[in-house]
C-alpha cells in the first residue's frame, strides 16, 4: 500500500470514529430537546415538581453533551432548549435568571434561549389573565419586558448571532401583543 492509500485509510478510521461520535450527539441532543418539551408543559401544568425531575434528567444528559468535542454546532439547539427551560423554571420560581456560565453553556445557546423564553412567558401571562390573577400576569409581563431590554443592546450581524435579529423581532412582536393583551384586562 502506498502513502497515498496508507493515509486515506487512516482518515477513513478518523472518519468512522467522528461519524459515530455525531450520531451520539445527534441522540442526545433530541432526548435533551424531547426533555426540555416535557419541562415547559409541565411548568404549563403547573406541575412544577415534575418539572423539577425532569430537568434533573436533561441535566445529566447535557452533562454527557458537555463532554464531546468538535460538534458544537449540532449541540447548539439542544443548549438553546435547555437555556428556555431552566430560564423558564427560575422564573417561575421566582428566582434569578440564571447565566451561561452557571448553566456551563455555549452564551449563543443561552441568548436564544432567553429570547425563546419570552414567548413561554407570554402564554404563563395569558393563562393567568385567563384565571383572573393580574398580579401574575404583571409579573410574567415584567419578565417578558425584562428580557427583551437586557437584549436589546446585541446588535450584531448573523454572521456572528446566527437567527439572533429574527428571534429578536418574534420577541419585540411577542412583547407588544402581550402589552396590548394585558391593557385589555
Amino acid at each position: 500500500m502506498g502513502k497515498l492509500e496508507s493515509s486515506i485509510s487512516r482518515l477513513v478510521k478518523i472518519l468512522e470514529k467522528e461519524e459515530r461520535e455525531q450520531d451520539e450527539i445527534l441522540k442526545l441532543s433530541r432526548e435533551i430537546i424531547r426533555g426540555c418539551s416535557v419541562s415547559i408543559k409541565c411548568i404549563h401544568s403547573k406541575e412544577v415538581n415534575e418539572c423539577d425531575k425532569q430537568i434533573k434528567l436533561v441535566e445529566k444528559l447535557v452533562e454527557k453533551m458537555r463532554k464531546a468535542d468538535g460538534f458544537e454546532n449540532i449541540a447548539l439547539q439542544a443548549y438553546q432548549e435547555y437555556c428556555e427551560a431552566r430560564v423558564l423554571l427560575a422564573i417561575i420560581k421566582r428566582e434569578e435568571i440564571p447565566t451561561y456560565n452557571e448553566l456551563k453553556v455555549p452564551y449563543k445557546a443561552h441568548l436564544l434561549g432567553l429570547l425563546d423564553c419570552v414567548g413561554e412567558l407570554r402564554r404563563e401571562m395569558l393563562e393567568e389573565l385567563k384565571r383572573g390573577d393580574r398580579k401574575k400576569a404583571d409579573y410574567y409581563f415584567s419578565k417578558m419586558d425584562e428580557l427583551y431590554e437586557a437584549l436589546l443592546p446585541l446588535r450584531f450581524s448573523n454572521s456572528l448571532l446566527p437567527n439572533f435579529r429574527r428571534k429578536q423581532d418574534v420577541a419585540r412582536m411577542q412583547l407588544e401583543q402581550a402589552r396590548s393583551e394585558i391593557l385589555k384586562y
